[in-house]
Parts: C-alpha cells; structure tokens; sequence
C-alpha cells in the first residue's frame, strides 16, 4: 500500500485530501509546513508527496527544490497542489522538480488519477 505524504498548512485541505486518498486504499501522512515536510519526506520515504506552495517558513517551491535535489528524497514525485493558478507559478514549480501541478480545488477524481499516474512511473 502507497504511503502518501501530504504537505498543506490548511487543516481543512489536509483532511480533504487524506479522505479522498485513504478511500482509494493509500495510506497517508501530513506535515504542516516545507520543512516538517521534508524531514518526513527523509524520515518516511513516502511513495508520492502532495506539496502546497503557499506556507509559513519554507514554501513548496523552497521543499520541492530541496527534496529533488536530495539524493536520498530525489526519486520521490512531488504533485504540487496549490491555489497559485498562473502559467508562470506552474512553470516554476516544475522547474523547481515536480512532477505536476495541480490548482485548487481538485476534484477527487483528479486527485487520485494524478496520483495513480505519479505511483505508475
């Protein structure tokens, strides 16, 4: 079973995604912040990360930047999944080494089509 590190300083967004994620079978984890978030992310290993941008202290650019270029977190996809909605916020996300970009709100569908896709390779 996938271990899905979710990393969101919104309760609310936390628990949405946690139960869409978990009644499609995965198991989840959340951080509140980028850099709870990558201490997991080396703690845990998660199989996929969904990473907000727009947080206290380290920002998801700044996590998702860090955990790429990290040999021990490099392989692990991070799905951003922001309300930032401008091409450029997208570009940057990906050049920061995402593997997607996802603008709220998501559905449920797209969410864990997005994650099958991620988990697949």
């Amino acid at each position: 079973m996938a271990l899905i590190l979710i990393v969101d300083d919104s309760p609310t967004e936390v628990h949405v995604i946690r139960r869409v994620l978990e009644s499609h079978g995965y198991q989840t984890a959340s951080a509140g912040d980028g850099a709870e978030g990558i201490r997991l992310a080396k703690q845990m290993k998660p199989d996929l990360i969904f990473m907000d941008i727009v947080m206290p202290g380290v920002n998801g650019y700044q996590a998702t930047r860090t955990l790429a270029n990290d040999p021990d977190t490099s392989r692990i996809p991070v799905i951003m999944v922001t309300s930032k909605s401008q091409p450029t916020d997208r570009v940057w996300g990906m050049r920061q080494g995402a593997f997607d970009y996802l603008v709220k709100p998501v559905s449920a569908e797209i969410l864990v089509e997005k994650a099958q896709a991620a988990l697949a390779g």
